[in-house]
């Protein structure tokens, strides 16, 4: 100390605790004696001195030095405390306990004035003149087990590891300081773990604290909250692929503390599933899957690309319409309604070249969290499935990098630190030389046609400060194709996403998001007549959302905000290519809306078994002007006949609004801590609808908005989950059924004109859906081999009934739609042979989808016509497809300039002939059935990957 007083009384500085010592604890430092020889009383000091003085950044020392030469006041202390302490602020004749407040308001120091012109800094802690009351507890607490009393005869404790006395042992970090008008048992935790080596955020890190079942899990940004008890804890921290290690802290306050981690490699195996595990059983959430990036290394998909979305049709409940079909169904769900974000923004469509590859930078991509169940309360606007999609943030270290190259595509991703450990650049670009693919296509009509595609992706992350932390993010991507030697086809995604994370105090979270998304699609068709024209479509929104996260307490974490978003759609135009094509130019009126919604999720613990996520969000829409609206007949059929009246609306005005509440629900019952139980219940809107009369989806599909004719979709799912964990959480089970209902969804009449078409109303349909199923997933997740095995039975059904005909679609009973596959299973396997050798394998088998066929022929007016069944009553063959990988990683020397890793796969093993597609065509009255196929033949492919 910088003096030493006079011994003449006794004083205690103590650590306030309500916890219990335990006979492992006996030998921690719980509380620190000063004894000095000072008069029998103390007081805080209401003492008259004033103090005066202008500090412009003047360390705490300097400031100690000043105060001392106005008064007749010596301070005690340890200089090391007042170490990059600054103080800027004027003072003006103030009383010495307020200048003390004032100066040390934002440091972990706390002062205690004595009647004898001494002031005391403590770190943290506080002096008391007294015990405060039952602070050593009823008196009968000295005499139970594993309790220790303290009195003025028993030892100090020491600092050492009983368990393991040659264990490395951490400094022990204090938090917050003590305040008596802030005095509680306990205290909140907040802080963010980082990765040393990298710069990245650690997800899934878990926090568990040492004799109680206290634990937490950091999230997607690393951060984490946990209420703790006051006075010393012993967390234990442990993550995939992250050095285990043991934190020593003293709770006096509600503080913060960032965890700098450490890899460690060779502890995989102790705790490869741990975090997965407190997700898998615990959490409140039916329904949802999370899959890195790196998963889809050693899976063998098609042409060696690593795809995320196609490891996630592995899982069950995912699936598609077929090989080479773009979009995803989840749960019985169209293609449509699932929400895919990117960093935030909305991306239309996520795939390339027919759904072959994903349109994803796979060294770019950190990896996706999928919701089919029970959806958090901030994400709305879809009916299926939520597939939040996010990007690495750049190493703030050192330069680094990834790339590969494969038979169809080269991909390149660079990391550059911008400010070492706060900001950094990703950025990532993929191209695809894909021509020849068509030409091995078991299609003659494809042989002279050609395919591209491109994208790139930069993502900008700044760590400003402890409590501020930015990410933006842009992306853009593009596809053009010629199927037929007179049209090119092209499409494109843009998005832009702008996030600031802020932390307004220990409890309380906030993130501020600005996101814009574009997509479009263009036709150039230059035929041999007088018809070459160019075809275009768009649909572009714009969004800004806040929401919140407040840990109330150990047993309240509420999640709040709002969010609005603007939507402008392009329904088409077409323009004649040339001055000497016979196309008339047309375009439709562009379609304008609105879309908002207000929400508020709690996620409650009301005991150590039982945990329920509650929430409701109120979404609302409104189709704007300028537009040109018909009104029907009530009760009739929409179409020309029955059209009432034709309305015009003026820039901005109102059309029609929707909206309504959405229910989130879902709760937890744990029987073990490795089985539970789940339930959940939740409706939703979509304002958003795609237009195609395709029986699967295509690039060339439209989005239409809701308005005056068209209402918006509506669905209502609940379902049910038993989760299961064995050999010490080696091997995970899951089985989960739901049922889903749904209101409004889109069909197409028997030969609809929908492209182009200004009352698009008239050629639709709105009905009924249901879908039901059964989900199978048993995972083993360490050892040489691993892998999961899924099954999912389901089935989606459409009902389309009115008492007019042409309204009415298979007399109005319930059918399948075109993706219902009642029986799906897929196996995932993965043997380690050595570090540096693997074989993977890839089966999938899947029940035939529905199509619709032609019965028999007729003549009308010396016309020949086809009569079909009804609307998707029979199959096409069932599918099954095996696919096998080697893969060689290089030597793991670390003074390399590269480390490098070769695939290689043969997709399709079996030489299956699954049909993509069944036709027909009438040839000399002879109705024949045609079958089109993807990739009928074994495909082989090299890949070399490398990393810097």
């Amino acid at each position: 100390m910088t003096k030493q007083p006079n011994n003449n009384c006794l004083l205690l500085t103590i650590i306030k605790s309500k916890k219990k010592f335990s006979k492992n604890l006996y030998d921690h430092l719980f509380f620190i004696i000063f004894i000095f020889l000072l008069p029998l009383t103390s007081i805080y000091a209401q003492n008259n001195t004033n103090i005066s003085g202008e500090y412009s950044s003047i360390p705490l020392k300097d400031v100690i030095t000043h105060i001392e030469s106005q008064t007749n006041y010596k301070f005690y202390f340890l200089e090391e405390w007042t170490q990059g302490i600054k103080v800027i602020k004027t003072f003006n004749n103030e009383e010495l306990s307020s200048v003390l407040e004032t100066i040390l308001e934002d440091t972990s120091l706390n002062f205690h004035i004595l009647n004898t012109n001494r002031i005391i800094l403590l770190e943290n802690g506080l002096v008391y003149d007294e015990l405060p009351k039952g602070f050593f507890g009823p008196e009968e607490a000295s005499e139970e087990k594993n309790s220790t009393r303290i009195t003025n005869n028993s030892p100090p404790p020491v600092f050492y590891n009983t368990d393991n006395p040659s264990k490395k042992t951490y400094q022990v970090t204090k938090i917050g300081k003590s305040d008596l008008d802030n005095l509680r048992e306990t205290y909140l935790l907040t802080g963010r773990a980082i990765n040393s080596s990298t710069g990245n955020p650690i997800q899934d890190l878990a926090i568990r604290t040492k004799g109680s079942n206290l634990i937490t899990v950091t999230d997607a940004n690393g951060n984490y909250s946990l209420e703790l008890p006051a006075g010393h804890n012993v967390l234990s921290i442990r993550a995939m692929g992250i050095a285990s290690t043991e934190r020593e802290i003293i709770m006096f306050n509600n503080g913060n503390l960032d965890l700098l981690m450490e890899e460690g490699l060779q502890q995989l195996d102790e705790v490869v599933v741990e975090a997965d595990a407190f997700k898998n059983v615990e959490e409140a959430i039916t329904g949802s899957e999370q899959i890195d990036s790196e998963e889809s290394k050693n899976i063998p998909l098609v042409l060696g690309e690593r795809d995320i979305l196609s490891v996630a049709k592995a899982l069950p409940g995912i699936s598609s319409a077929g090989e080479g079909a773009m979009g995803l169904n989840v749960r019985g769900g169209k293609t449509d309604q699932n929400l895919v974000l990117l960093d935030d923004a909305v991306i239309y469509n996520p795939q390339h070249f027919f759904g072959i590859f994903q349109a994803l930078n796979p060294f770019t991509t950190k990896g996706v969290d999928i919701y089919k169940g029970a959806i958090p309360v901030e994400f709305g606007g879809r009916l299926s499935s939520v597939f939040d999609i996010r990007t690495k943030n750049g190493n703030e270290e050192k330069l680094s990098g990834e790339g590969s190259v494969g038979p169809v595509t080269a991909n390149l991703a660079l990391e550059i630190p911008l400010e070492k450990e706060k900001s950094s650049l990703i950025v990532g670009g993929r191209a695809a030389y894909a021509d020849w693919i068509l030409r091995s296509l078991d299609e003659e009509s494809l042989n002279n046609s050609n395919a591209s595609f491109f994208d790139g992706i930069i993502k900008y992350h700044n760590k400003v400060n402890e409590k501020n932390d930015v990410k933006a993010t842009a992306y853009y991507s593009r596809d053009a194709f010629s199927i037929t030697s007179d049209s090119l086809y092209k499409y494109n995604n843009r998005l832009f996403s702008l996030r600031w994370n802020h932390n307004i105090n220990d409890k309380t979270n906030t993130a501020l998001i600005l996101n814009n998304s574009n997509y479009g699609f263009g036709i150039d068709f230059d035929g041999e007549t007088n018809t070459d024209f160019n075809l275009d479509y768009g649909i572009n929104e714009t969004e800004i959302k806040y929401k919140l996260r407040t840990s109330l307490n150990t047993k309240n974490t509420l999640d709040y905000g709002a969010s609005a978003k603007y939507y402008s759609v392009n329904p088409g135009s077409i323009e004649p290519d040339g001055n000497e094509s016979d196309i008339a130019p047309r375009s439709i009126d562009n379609e304008q809306a609105v879309e908002g919604a207000l929400f508020i999720g709690d996620e409650l613990t009301l005991n150590e078994k039982l945990s329920v996520n509650l929430g409701v969000r109120y979404a609302f829409f409104a189709a704007l002007g300028k537009a040109t609206q018909r009104t029907y007949e009530d009760g009739m059929p929409k179409n020309e006949s029955t059209v009432q009246d034709t309305i015009s609306y003026s820039s901005g005005e109102n059309i029609k609004t929707y909206g309504g509440p959405e229910v989130r629900l879902s709760a937890r019952y744990l029987f073990t801590p490795d089985f539970s139980v789940k339930a959940s219940l939740n409706n939703s809107y979509q304002f958003l609808h795609t237009l195609s009369n395709n029986t699967t989806v295509s690039p060339i599909d439209t989005w239409k908005l809701s308005d005056l004719n068209i209402a918006p979709q509506k669905g209502y799912q609940a379902s049910l989950g038993f989760y299961k964990n064995f050999k010490e959480n080696e091997y995970e089970l899951s089985i989960e059924g739901y049922y889903k209902k749904m209101e409004d969804v889109l069909d197409f009449k028997t030969g609809a004109n929908l492209f182009l078409n200004e009352n698009v109303e008239t050629q639709v349909l709105q009905g009924d859906g249901k879908a039901y199923g059964v989900e199978f997933l048993l995972k083993k997740k360490s050892g040489d081999l691993n892998g999961w095995l899924s099954y999912t039975y389901s089935r989606s059904l459409y009902r389309f009934d009115s008492e007019f005909s042409e309204e009415r679609i298979n007399n109005g009973d319930f059918f399948p739609s075109n993706f219902d596959k009642p029986h799906d299973v897929s196996v995932i396997t993965n043997y380690r042979f050595t570090r540096r050798y693997s074989i993977s394998a890839n089966f999938v088998y899947q029940t035939g989808r529905p199509i619709t066929y032609p019965i028999g022929t007729f003549r009308f007016n010396n016309a020949d016509f086809v009569a079909f069944s009804d609307r998707n009553k029979f199959r096409i063959p069932d599918f099954y497809r095996l696919d096998l990988g080697l893969n060689i990683e290089g030597n793991h020397k670390k003074n390399k300039l590269a480390h490098s890793f070769v695939t290689i796969s043969v997709y399709n093993v079996l030489g299956r002939n699954n049909p993509y597609s069944v036709f027909f065509v009438t040839d000399d009255g002879e109705v024949k059935a045609l079958q089109s196929s993807i990739f009928s033949i074994p495909i082989p492919s090299i890949t070399y990957n490398f990393k810097f």
